[in-house]
């Protein structure tokens, strides 16, 4: 299991996140933004 606790991250003045918590179950999970982060070449 993977625990994410309080993640934050800001920009400058930009808070693009703030207190952020997730928790995953043992499994297979990939992350997909609409600029194409995360896809393997």
């Amino acid at each position: 299991m993977l625990v994410v606790k309080d993640v934050g991250k800001r920009y400058g003045d930009f808070t693009a996140l703030q207190q952020i918590n997730l928790e995953f179950n043992t499994g297979l999970y990939g992350l997909l933004a609409p600029n194409g982060a995360g896809k393997q070449r």
